[in-house]
């Protein structure tokens, strides 16, 4: 069957005159209205997500910082996408597979051409959905740097790691011409760039920030998650978006999609069944909530990656490995002494790294053809060992790896870096970190305080020639100035 010819369309630059011709009519109005629909679900996940998720996890002195961080992180790479990010990653011209160029810089051009990560989508709709990926990683690798780092820094960082960590990898991965795409490693939403190049980079800011600051013990601090509630919000809220940020990765309404969304549900329940099961038995027979939802995302992250390669019986054992693993991946921290209070290595660095190993076992051609790519002139893929294709197991290793040493290496060069400059320390003092991020940083705090009146400094202070003279007290040889009445 031949594909049709549109007149006047152009695979590259803006893909035609849109004064002239519909740029619309190569792609079909379903597939861009699910993957539309799948990128709002997947922003979900970010701020009420990982928000909630972190804020829950962290004690109350910090618990707005990590909201912040998510916000932050929303508004930083909105911004970095649009004036680089998206060419880096997704232009049409590669550099030895590394690399995009400028080509899309400022977005510029990007409009209607057929995108150089899916071709079924337009340029501007792929750039959006994949936006928000980016907006996810972000947010997931500040989570090393829990209740001490400064949020000036923090800021300049996550650009800069954005530009030399996560541009590289996506592109690597995700571009039709990057070298891991080439090599024909399979990572169908994201268990490399997104997980694992987040959850290795959090390790590493982790590692240069120090352990968080408490006179009372020796070893690494161990603190109660300050809210329980907020931890199974954000765990629902990621859960919600997931299966846009799986289902809508194959860039189509396709059989394919709904697949992946079952894999996505029968994993993350499998990954939150197994990790209360081991808890159960680890934490003195206690079926502990926290830990069911820590569960939840260990399957999720697990099935990433496999979710549109994998037949649907094999998310069942995808979950639960993912599970087990990360839920004995907790205690690396403590060989490695590294302060990972979110844990964000031991389930997205560790479980992105499963997840991918697992993928290149059981990934089968028919479920990757179930999108009609094949049967519309499409090449299949050779698949895992189900299909007999063994070496495959090899491509998702060296995908892994590959990815795991250059975000580690390059995040801990940016932080050293960024630690020598003057106005660039990473850290809070030991005063700032004491008091609570939020209170020295922010100045405002997750829940109200005894303090009902903004403390000084404001943003505009009257000046003492402005204000009101005091009121003399005939009985008094000094004036005394009116207090205002208690609440």
């Amino acid at each position: 069957m031949s594909e049709p010819t549109y007149t006047g369309l152009t695979d590259s630059g803006t893909g035609g005159d849109d004064m002239l011709y519909d740029l619309n009519q190569p792609f079909d109005k379903g597939d861009m209205a699910w993957v539309a629909t799948a990128g709002c679900l997947v922003f979900i996940m970010i701020v009420p997500g990982v928000g909630l998720l972190y804020s829950g996890v962290a004690r109350k002195k910090h618990a707005l910082s990590l909201i912040w961080a998510s916000v932050m992180a929303c508004c930083l790479i909105v911004f970095q996408w649009f004036f680089w990010g998206w060419s880096l990653t997704f232009s049409h011209d590669v550099k030895s597979g590394m690399i995009g160029s400028l080509e899309f810089f400022g977005m510029m051009n990007t409009l209607g051409a057929p995108s150089a990560g899916a071709s079924t989508l337009p340029d501007i709709l792929f750039c959006f959905y994949q936006m928000m990926f980016a907006m996810i990683t972000g947010a997931l690798m500040l989570g090393g740097a829990c209740e001490r780092a400064r949020l000036g820094p923090m800021m300049v960082f996550l650009f800069l790691w954005m530009t030399l960590v996560y541009n590289f990898v996506a592109c690597w991965t995700w571009n039709a011409e990057g070298w891991l795409a080439k090599l024909g490693a399979l990572d169908f939403a994201g268990g490399g760039p997104v997980h694992q190049s987040s959850g290795i980079s959090a390790l590493a800011y982790a590692l240069i920030l120090g352990k968080r600051n408490d006179p009372t013990v020796t070893h690494l601090p161990k603190y109660k998650p300050h809210s329980v509630t907020n931890i199974v919000l954000g765990t629902i809220f990621l859960w919600f978006g997931w299966l846009g940020f799986n289902g809508g990765s194959g860039g189509s309404s396709s059989i394919r999609a709904w697949y992946a969304c079952m894999n996505t549900m029968l994993a993350a329940a499998c990954g939150g069944l197994a990790w209360l099961f081991v808890d159960y038995f680890r934490e003195g027979r206690r079926w502990t909530t926290a830990g069911m939802c820590m569960g939840v995302i260990a399957g999720l992250v697990g099935i990433t990656p496999a979710a549109g390669f994998v037949p649907i019986y094999f998310a069942v054992p995808i979950g639960v490995i993912c599970a087990i693993a990360c839920n004995y991946a907790v205690d690396i921290k403590e060989y490695l002494k590294i302060d990972d209070g979110m844990d964000v290595f031991s389930l997205h660095a560790v479980g992105g790294f499963v997840g991918s190993c697992l993928t290149g076992l059981f990934a089968a051609d028919y479920v990757a053809a179930s999108d009609g790519s094949v049967a519309n002139g499409g090449s299949p893929i050779d698949g895992g060992w189900l299909n007999h294709h063994y070496k495959q197991l090899g491509y998702q290793l060296a995908a892994c790896t590959s990815i795991l040493l250059w975000s580690f290496c390059m995040t801990s060069i940016i932080l050293l870096v960024m630690d020598k400059i003057p106005f660039l320390k990473l850290r809070l003092s030991e005063d700032e970190e004491e008091l609570g991020t939020d209170a020295a940083q922010i100045g405002e705090f997750i829940y109200e305080d005894d303090q009902i009146y903004i403390p000084e400094p404001v943003r505009s202070i009257k000046s003492r020639a402005s204000q009101p003279p005091p009121v003399e007290d005939e009985t008094a040889s000094e004036p005394v100035e009116e207090k205002p009445a208690q609440v």
